[in-house]
């Protein structure tokens, strides 16, 4: 193997290297982006609830003051 070879295939090697390393590091990252989201999903379910409830409890104020203007 002459020393052009070889050294084209250490540059392969690290290049790959490189490429496995960078590979993990966006499967961590994908992996902690998808746990944002599940809780960001999660957080605006309460709100969604959360305002939903509070539509309810103002409805309700508003027809009681209406009840009372007519009474």
């Amino acid at each position: 193997m002459s020393i052009e070879n070889k050294s084209n295939i250490e540059a392969l090697e690290k290049k790959v290297d490189e490429l496995i390393a960078l590979s993990t590091k966006l499967s961590l990252e994908n992996d902690a982006l998808k746990q944002q989201l599940q809780e960001i999903r999660r957080d605006r379910a309460g709100l969604v609830e959360q305002r939903d409830t509070v539509r309810g409890q103002v409805e309700g104020m508003i027809t009681r003051l209406k009840s009372i203007e007519t009474a």
